[in-house]
């Protein structure tokens, strides 16, 4: 009897471990009224390093680089694969130095002037408001101004807004015509101001309320074209930032609130950007799965004075911040981009799903050459990042209707810490098409994860994923495929049911029909 009870003692230890062993995953696909906003897929170009000169733009008189207008065309195709939604610009700190008016008419009469933030370097102005917009339209992309508050007036933001948004006969429009473009280009996504409580002030919440208050007045909509008018917002964790403003600032006058999170180890001792150990691989994706937490409670906090939802959360700075490379100017950010950094966007967006009903703007930070870049240029050479290849995948996520998702998972140890294991977002497209992007981010084990539709019967799977040999793995000019998306095998559907073997470190989005 004793020897009876000993084995039916380790036959339930053992299958409890089976089932721990286990990610369970519930779809409800009946509650799809939320829709995912496309512009949370969006991306930032800010005037750092060799995003802009050097990157998008190589000048109209480049003769070994295809462009148009100045603009690389191989950066243009990427981009619109990509499937970009909306580009934010000119920053940044630099936003709040930038002034507009210096960057129109005549290129060789536009004054140069000193990025004073981003490596002290002297700029001419050749790429402008014009040089911008026209390129958002290449793209296919809204284009997301960034307008000076820190160091402009409220005439010069207001003069922004009738330059590029007035149809009808006035100083500023007239101003544009005669610089080359008939109509207006309508731009809706706006900034007031950017990290008002650090490089765009150092202002307290309080008075930056009234500061907001004041611009968003004179920034007149006339063609009633729907203009969101975006407060600059909290530092991460900076809970009362956004209570005071939601409190100040009537919400009429508030599209949206702004949050900036970076997936950092340190500040002053950030880490490598390739050769990191586990421990920092580890702490990196700890701040990255802290964004879902923020959201949370931005949003409690945003409910409590907007409870219909209609002010957006807009995270339009988001990313994986390292060390420079070495050899590189220490004020152009530059660094490489590995399968960690496809970790941190395959959770991050798989946050933004989640939480669309109140996140409805984002922006990776940044485009090209910059922090976690989707694109890296060399001269005439161009490089995809794995990142790019994560953002691509989830494309198919865009203004698609959520279907919310309920998680059961191991945890990823290390030591004696631990983060959620398996991440996972669900989506129905317009062709009526599921879709559910998987993220593992434990760095040695696998994840057997069992996916329940409730309700929804399926005849097929197919799909891609994106992984590696080692974390560190990346694309280099010499190895520019190194990582990139390959067919996926390791999922089968039944009815309702997909089961799925998620290798360590790995992105995979499924399509089911």
């Amino acid at each position: 009897m004793k020897f009876l009870r000993l084995l039916l003692g380790t036959c339930f230890l053992f299958t409890s471990g089976l089932l721990f062993a286990q990610t369970n995953i519930s779809v409800n696909t009946s509650n799809s009224s939320t829709v995912i906003s496309k512009h949370i897929y969006g991306h930032f170009a800010e005037h750092l390093g060799h995003c802009i000169y050097g990157g998008f733009y190589v000048g109209d008189t480049s003769k070994t680089i295809p462009n148009t207008n100045g603009v690389r065309n191989d950066i243009i195709d990427a981009l619109r694969k990509l499937k970009i939604p909306n580009l934010r610009w000119p920053g940044g700190c630099f936003a709040d130095t930038y002034h507009w008016k210096d960057g129109v008419g005549p290129k060789n009469k536009r004054p140069e002037m000193v990025n004073k933030w981003w490596g002290g370097v002297t700029e001419d102005n050749s790429f402008g408001t014009h040089d911008f917009l026209n390129m958002c339209e290449l793209l296919g992309a809204e284009p997301y101004l960034a307008g000076n508050v820190g160091s402009g007036t409220v005439q010069e933001l207001a003069d922004w807004v009738q330059y590029v948004n007035f149809d009808g006969k006035s100083p500023m429009s007239d101003w544009r015509r005669q610089n080359g473009r008939e109509k207006p280009w309508n731009v809706k996504l706006w900034g007031v101001g950017n990290e008002a409580w650090g490089c765009g002030g150092n202002m307290r919440p309080e008075y930056y309320a009234d500061v907001y208050r004041k611009y968003a007045t004179f920034m007149s909509d006339w063609e009633g074209g729907g203009m969101m008018k975006i407060a600059s917002g909290a530092n991460s964790a900076d809970y009362h930032w956004t209570e005071t403003l939601m409190s100040q600032i009537p919400l009429q006058m508030l599209g949206g609130v702004a949050l900036h999170h970076y997936s950092v180890i340190e500040w002053r001792h950030k880490g490598p950007a390739t050769n990191f150990s586990e421990q920092q691989y580890f702490a990196t994706m700890k701040s990255a799965c802290f964004m879902d937490s923020l959201i949370i409670k931005h949003s409690a906090i945003m409910d409590k004075y907007d409870p219909k939802k209609k002010v957006a959360l807009v995270v339009d700075e988001w990313g994986g911040w390292y060390d420079v490379e070495a050899g590189t100017n220490p004020g152009f950010l530059y660094q490489q981009n590995t399968m960690r950094d496809a970790m941190i966007a395959g959770v991050t967006l798989n946050i933004f799903n989640n939480h669309a009903d109140r996140v409805r703007v984002a922006n990776l930070a940044q485009a090209i050459n910059v922090l976690q870049a989707v694109i890296l240029t060399d001269k005439e050479k161009m490089i995809l990042t794995p990142t790019y290849h994560v953002m691509e995948m989830y494309n198919v996520h865009q203004n698609a209707k959520l279907l919310p998702v309920t998680i059961k998972t191991n945890d990823y140890v290390l030591g004696d810490d631990k983060l959620q294991a398996v991440w996972a977002s669900a989506s129905k497209d317009s062709l009526g098409n599921t879709h559910i992007s998987l993220v593992n981010i434990d760095a040695k084990k696998s994840q057997d994860i069992t996916v329940n539709f409730d309700g929804a019967q399926f005849k097929s799977v197919s799909g891609r994923i994106l992984t590696s040999a080692k974390l560190t793995d990346y694309n280099s000019f010499e190895q520019p495929d190194k990582l990139k998306p390959v067919a996926f095998n390791g999922a089968t559907v039944k009815g309702s049911v997909l089961n799925v073997k998620l290798p360590p470190f790995s992105v995979v989005v499924l399509e089911l029909k």
